[in-house]
């Protein structure tokens, strides 16, 4: 299993007339989550595109368990808890800053080839990084 953990401080303009984390916010929350544990893998988007390889979203799930306010630091963890074939997916947590579970999520990304858009298989290159954490 592959873990990452990002603090991040709800701005202004994300939250609703009712002062919540609007529930579309959340998503660009999860990227940043996928981003920084692929980082943590030794990868990142230049990386991938120069591999003529995209990762589209191609399901996501979410379960609102408690709302965040504006200002609020809450923590987001990232997990990776499988290793991929054509399909990664992603688990994510959100902890408020008293430390309670305020959301649950995942989400599914399919490996794809940038000039056929076909889907294919995980490249063994990227493979192998993964691999290590799941290996000890």
């Amino acid at each position: 299993m592959i873990v990452s953990e990002e603090k991040i401080r709800v701005r202004y303009d994300e939250v609703d007339k009712m002062g919540y984390l609007y529930h579309g916010n959340y998503a660009g929350y999860f990227h940043v989550g996928r981003t920084e544990l692929l980082r943590k893998l030794g990868l990142n988007d230049k990386e991938l595109e120069s591999q003529n390889l995209i990762l589209p979203v191609i399901e996501m799930n979410t379960k609102f368990l408690k709302p965040v306010q504006y200002d609020e630091i809450i923590t987001l963890k990232t997990y990776l808890n499988e290793l991929p074939k054509t399909r990664i997916v992603f688990y994510y947590e959100i902890f408020n800053e008293k430390g309670d579970l305020v959301n649950e999520a995942n989400s599914s990304l399919v490996f794809v080839h940038n000039d056929t858009r076909k889907p294919m298989r995980v490249p063994q290159s990227i493979l192998k990084r993964i691999e290590t954490y799941f290996n000890t």
